[in-house]
């Protein structure tokens, strides 16, 4: 089961760094194997989250995401997406950023550094926009009931999660400008970027995520009335097919998950820049890292462990919730990768131990599941 699943990895990482050992010695070998260990430490709640939606998926689109949704992430966000920041905001042609990143390494990561305010608003509202929707929603099981009780009340009030992002995007905004004015008026531009970045990111958060949520209704309600039916009679009348529905619902949320991963994996294109700004060490270090993020979301639906470990889901959204605030810090201040990642870990190893904990006192006293929760 793991070589099945994990097999393009082990394959994708001895390549990986047999390439890097050819491009730059053994250095270079080093350098990569550090990236691979940083985007998996990163992108760990990532894997859990898209499990979480991928669970929802036939094995045809849960292969679709290994193989097509592997080269968008690899080559996609961990190779073409840095060269796109730097010609857009240098405002150069595709080759020329390209020849940047080559030749110009040093100018190549200033460019992308000062591209960093946008992508951080981009990519903390649309983590934001998924935070909120979840601790907002009404669920059966709870992890910190304390808190999510109360905020499951609050997200009764229609759009609220849309408001407090939009409050979030404007104080982070306004902090940029205030920082810019210190300074004799610099970066006073970034602070219009960051509006327009974090609007866009949030838009795209409400049209994916609707798109997605709307065919994933429409598949749901399809599938009861085909249960209603078949319970009525066994020889119903003619039904709306359910195969291009489901193809419908699958694309879609393939698309969510895509773009969920090109904003998780924001923070791990910027810090690959403390370790090295060769964009070709880059890639392949995140694309071996990215490769073990996809196998393990792939893990982690066919052993069923959001079924076992149900606060997980909990954790990895909190986490979700962390990183977003820290984006929408790091437009003004930095933030060393080592705590982002590490607030992830924390907050995922917190709720796989609460898991345990609540299936050992299930196990023990037969406990009702619906009232055990984390102990907190």
């Amino acid at each position: 089961m793991v070589l099945k699943t994990f097999g393009w990895s082990f394959g994708v990482t001895a390549l990986g760094l047999v390439a890097a050992v050819l491009y730059g010695g053994w250095e270079a070998f080093g350098i990569v194997a550090i990236l691979s260990i940083l985007e998996i430490s990163l992108s760990f709640d990532n894997a859990v989250v898209n499990a979480g939606v991928l669970q929802k998926m036939n094995a045809f689109w849960q292969k679709i995401f290994l193989t097509i949704g592997v080269l968008i992430a690899v080559f996609g966000m961990r190779l073409v997406f840095p060269v796109v920041i730097v010609a857009i905001s240098a405002k150069i042609g595709p080759i020329e950023a390209v020849d940047l990143a080559l030749n110009e390494k040093d100018h190549y990561q200033e460019l992308v550094t000062d591209a960093h305010p946008a992508i951080a608003a981009f990519g903390g509202m649309f983590l934001l926009m998924i935070f909120l929707d979840f601790v907002f929603e009404e669920r059966d099981i709870k992890w910190l009931g304390w808190l999510e009780r109360p905020l499951a009340k609050l997200g009764k009030i229609d759009m609220l999660s849309v408001c407090i992002a939009l409050i979030v995007l404007l104080v982070s905004a306004m902090t940029f400008a205030t920082q810019a004015h210190q300074h004799g008026g610099t970066h006073v531009d970034k602070a219009a970027t960051v509006m327009l970045a974090g609007i866009a990111g949030l838009i795209t958060y409400l049209i994916v995520g609707g798109l997605s949520s709307y065919f994933e209704n429409k598949l749901e309600e399809e599938e009861e009335r085909e249960h209603e039916a078949e319970e009525e009679a066994k020889k119903s009348g003619k039904k709306k097919p359910a195969i291009l529905l489901a193809g419908q619902a699958a694309f879609f949320m393939f698309l969510y998950l895509e773009v969920l991963d090109a904003s998780f994996s924001f923070d791990g294109v910027i810090g690959a820049f403390a370790v090295t700004n060769d964009i070709v060490l880059m890639a392949l270090g995140l694309g071996i890292g990215a490769m073990y993020v996809r196998s393990l979301t792939v893990y982690l639906v066919r052993q069923g462990t959001l079924d076992d470990y149900v606060y997980l889901e909990h954790g990895a959204h909190y986490a979700i919730g962390a990183l977003a605030v820290i984006l929408m810090i790091s437009i003004r201040y930095e933030v060393p990768e080592v705590v982002t990642g590490l607030i992830g870990v924390a907050l995922i190893g917190w709720s796989f131990w609460s898991s345990v904990r609540r299936n050992r006192a299930i196990a023990k006293g037969g406990a009702d599941p619906a009232e055990v929760s984390s102990g907190v």
